[in-house]
């Protein structure tokens, strides 16, 4: 992958200097590097892999469980194919966000969101953030608890792993797993002023990732090697008109499966040299687009047509191998354990974004204590309760979540590009910012018709009862 070279405006020195002291509406929510008062005096800049680490987690979230299921209804050439392309058009997002962030001297997404459509669009996109990222670590929490605890939302009583290892008891309920899990992992990891605090979890994150598709890879090359494993399709069967527009359901998946654009300018503030977030981004891209195309290479070759929606419940059964059990709890206990670690990343954007939405012209939230400390446990506390006593508040998100996915990783990006503030689009800007927004209507309608579709069905009556 390949971004343009985009020149430094000025030297690294004055460029840092000028980010402590800029106007209210671009002013960051947190310091680069603050020599001043509860500052990062002992900080000397994020590490190369660190920041690779934090992007690659904000990239992989709980979406990679969905893509097994894209090869299914694409094929698996196509399906790759398709994978890579949006890495390369996430690209494309990114590096017109950093193109317009140095031409306005600014240095986070909102406010060059603020350079370009002024005070209602840094807002807009404040708000995208907050919704998007409220949404998805509740259905971070939601999902923890169901693969720990079990769930019984479909009427039918499906085992979590520590009920299928210890029986039903008191304290492996949901309510008290994901308050063991919100006061025990969350509450401190949320805590960090530093997003470059996070490094080590989540290259741990990164690696848990990594430990479903070699375990998803050996199963598949044992049964492969065992005879019996069909040959996988490898393009779309378009029988009729079901079966084409069934292809346009996976658009929605794809699109927003590299969406890590409000954490780019937080992770380039605490680098030493701010010019690595080029290459930060390109080595995070290739790393996810390994790990998304190998997820779903070997999960569509393991279950071929038996393929779920979250291939994740697939693992609910037997694989055919030894110790198939002890395989699938290993695989689903990895897979909470990697949503644990993705959500303090997530939940940095947010707090980030929330606190810029309500107090724009107060000083660095990492310089308050107490409005840092407050917006974290009310955050926190809000989450918590919205996972365990709100369940269906998964279908409001799965309408603004859609919305506002988009909005932050292309239709945003592009109408900076096309609004163009300082004059710096090239032609071929603009021909991939009208794609991108088009790509992208198309993407959300989709996804808002399949859910309310969803809706109706679960809405009507069994015939049966």
């Amino acid at each position: 992958m390949t971004i343009r070279n985009i020149s430094p405006v000025e030297n690294k020195s004055s460029r840092k200097s000028r980010r402590l002291h800029h106007e209210d509406e671009k002013a960051p929510l947190l310091p680069t590097k603050r020599e001043e008062d509860g500052g990062f005096s002992e900080f000397n800049g994020a590490s190369f892999a660190g920041a690779v680490f934090n992007l690659s987690t904000t990239i992989v979230g709980a979406g990679i469980m969905s893509l097994p299921a894209t090869m299914k209804l694409l094929g698996l050439v196509p399906g790759i194919l398709m994978i890579i392309f949006v890495a390369f058009l996430t690209e494309a997002s990114i590096e017109m966000l950093i193109r317009y962030s140095r031409a306005g001297k600014t240095n986070s997404y909102a406010a060059v969101m603020g350079d370009t459509f002024g005070k209602i669009g840094r807002m807009l996109l404040q708000i995208c953030v907050v919704v998007n990222n409220l949404g998805v670590m509740i259905v971070y929490m939601i999902i923890i608890g169901d693969v720990l605890s079990g769930t019984s939302a479909s009427g039918v009583h499906h085992s979590g792993v520590l009920e299928g290892w210890f029986g039903e008891q008191w304290w492996n309920g949901r309510a008290v797993v994901l308050l063991v899990t919100t006061l025990c992992i969350f509450a401190p990891l949320t805590c960090f002023k530093r997003v470059d605090s996070l490094k080590y979890t989540s290259a741990l994150s990164v690696g848990l990732a990594v430990v479903f598709v070699v375990i998803t890879a050996g199963i598949a090359i044992v049964k492969l090697l065992n005879g019996s494993i069909p040959m996988p399709k490898l393009f779309p069967s378009l029988t009729d008109l079901a079966s084409i527009s069934n292809i346009f359901t996976v658009v929605p998946v794809l699109v927003t499966s590299y969406i890590c654009h409000y954490n780019v300018h937080t992770i380039e503030n605490e680098l030493e040299d701010a010019s690595q977030i080029q290459p930060i981004v390109q080595t995070s891209l290739a790393l996810c687009s390994t790990i998304y195309v190998t997820t779903s290479l070997f999960g569509f070759l393991l279950f071929g047509d038996s393929t779920l929606d979250d291939v994740l419940a697939n693992f609910d059964s037997n694989l055919g191998i030894p110790y198939s059990g002890l395989l699938n709890d290993v695989v689903r206990v990895s897979y909470a354990l990697h949503i644990m670690l993705v959500f303090p990343i997530i939940f940095f954007a947010l707090r980030l974004n929330l606190d810029g939405l309500l107090f724009p012209s107060s000083r660095p939230l990492s310089s308050d204590n107490r409005r840092f400390g407050t917006m974290t446990i009310i955050l926190l506390s809000v989450i918590f309760l919205a996972a365990n006593f709100i369940p269906s508040i998964w279908d409001a998100f799965q309408f603004t979540g859609a919305t506002a996915t988009v909005f932050i990783g292309f239709i945003f990006p592009a109408a900076i590009a096309l609004r163009d503030p300082h004059s710096i689009a090239t032609k071929w800007d603009k021909i991939i910012s009208v794609f991108m927004i088009a790509l992208a209507v198309l993407s959300n309608s989709i996804a808002i018709c399949s859910d309310i579709f969803a809706l109706f069905q679960k809405s009507k009556p069994s015939p049966w009862s």
